[in-house]
């Protein structure tokens, strides 16, 4: 059974959502405010949050940016609900850390779909680790030696993305489904940025060569050092 916040202060729409969730084995919580939507999230941990942007209190920006610096939300999926053919609220709440997008009016067939989707990319998988990085898929959090790294949720999936196959090029449009649930979108910077937030956070090797490498024109690949192959 999943659970699903969503916070959205028209109480209407919340309630249509709710008819239409229920019936698929989704179960909805509600909060009006962003102040409270936090408050809710922290007392009990939903499985995903449908996020608006305007919202009174804490707009989503606020709410968004407060749970990913906050250890206990820092990974819960989030879909953000922007005003149509705002563009700019798009790439700001992808940047972020969203998880995706829908923008008002919808069809509530199509945020079911997107749903389902992120619900997808973040279920739990058997994890194992790549040289000193060590990976825990069911809290989405990693370690590098005994120093744990706080990576928000598209951070921890790229990160997973490449470690699926170290060593090897992955491809921008693997990566961009892996993080976004989607084809990589020309001249987009958002999974760059991505990539550049992890490489930060890693930092290099102990001998100061990179983990993580751009191949021009394919993809980035994370680099395994030959004393990690034996």
């Amino acid at each position: 059974m999943v659970q699903i916040l969503i916070v959205d202060d028209d109480k209407e729409l919340c309630h249509l959502l709710e008819d239409y969730f229920q019936p698929e084995g989704i179960v909805c919580r509600f909060s009006h405010d962003g102040r409270s939507a936090l408050a809710s999230m922290r007392e009990k941990r939903p499985d995903m949050v449908i996020l608006d942007v305007m919202l009174p209190e804490k707009n989503g920006f606020e709410v968004l940016r407060t749970m990913r610096k906050d250890s206990l939300l820092f990974s819960l999926p989030v879909i953000m609900l922007t005003a149509r053919g705002d563009a700019g609220d798009m790439v700001r709440g992808l940047d972020m850390g969203a998880d995706d997008y829908l923008p008002k009016p919808f069809n509530p067939r199509e945020l079911l779909s997107r749903v389902r989707a992120v619900m997808r990319r973040v279920q739990p998988v058997l994890c194992a680790g790549c040289g000193d990085l060590r990976l825990d898929d069911g809290a989405m959090k990693a370690w590098k030696g005994e120093e744990a790294v706080a990576l928000s949720g598209q951070e921890y999936r790229v990160l997973r993305a490449l470690l699926n196959s170290p060593g090897q090029v992955v491809s921008r449009d693997e990566l961009s489904r892996a993080v976004f649930g989607r084809d990589a979108v020309p001249m987009e910077r958002g999974l760059d940025m991505q990539i550049s937030r992890v490489r930060r956070k890693l930092g290099p090797y102990s001998d100061g060569s990179e983990r993580i490498r751009s191949i021009r024109g394919a993809g980035y690949m994370y680099v395994v050092r030959q004393e990690e192959l034996s």
